[in-house]
């Protein structure tokens, strides 16, 4: 029997934001679902517009699976993961054994196909996720603002703060051209 799929599925059970009051619940599966998406459109954008090569599908599935290891550790909250550099340092080696621990529960033959995706290598990859990841985060905290949940606005703010500090024109790019839309309601939009 191979479990690594049915552990996968319950990505959906895991909730983000313990910490904080939702005006609409995010489990992992959705937040992971969301960040590859991002992180699709940051590859092609950087691909289109500032002469990448990036493989946007391999992005993609790296970012499907980027939070899997929280299906065995749970979703720490941020705060708490950052706190100090002995905490984040450990936290880091708990979410690797997980990995591994998934990883054992693919056949053989399948395991250096995953491998890439829970513990991807490629520099590229890595910075696109985790760009999109910061993204997502943000456009979480836009819509918890949007529903008038002010218990996001300095997550928010840290949010954008930790997007602006960052260095890829692509991200650059998608906040100028696409995060105002976020803010946005559905009659707006049209």
């Amino acid at each position: 029997m191979n479990a690594f799929f049915a552990y996968i599925s319950r990505m959906k059970h895991i909730k983000r934001w313990a910490l904080m009051r939702n005006s609409m619940e995010e489990n992992i599966q959705e937040h992971s679902h969301m960040v590859a998406v991002l992180a699709h459109a940051l590859a092609t954008i950087r691909n289109h517009y500032f002469d990448g090569c990036v493989d946007a599908g391999k992005v993609a599935a790296a970012a499907l699976y980027h939070d899997a290891s929280e299906i065995l550790t749970g979703d720490l909250p941020t705060p708490i993961k950052y706190f100090n550099p002995e905490i984040r340092d450990s936290y880091k080696q708990i979410e690797h054994i997980a990995e591994k621990k998934l990883l054992h529960m693919l056949p053989e033959e399948l395991r250096a196909d995953f491998d890439t995706l829970l513990t991807p290598v490629d520099e590229d990859v890595l910075q696109i996720v985790k760009a999109a990841d910061k993204l997502a985060a943000h456009i979480k905290c836009l819509e918890e603002l949007k529903a008038g949940n002010h218990e996001f606005s300095r997550a928010a703010e840290q949010t954008l703060a930790a997007l602006q500090e960052c260095d890829l024109p692509e991200l650059r790019y998608f906040l100028a051209h696409f995060l105002p839309a976020f803010s946005l309601t559905l009659d707006e939009l049209e």
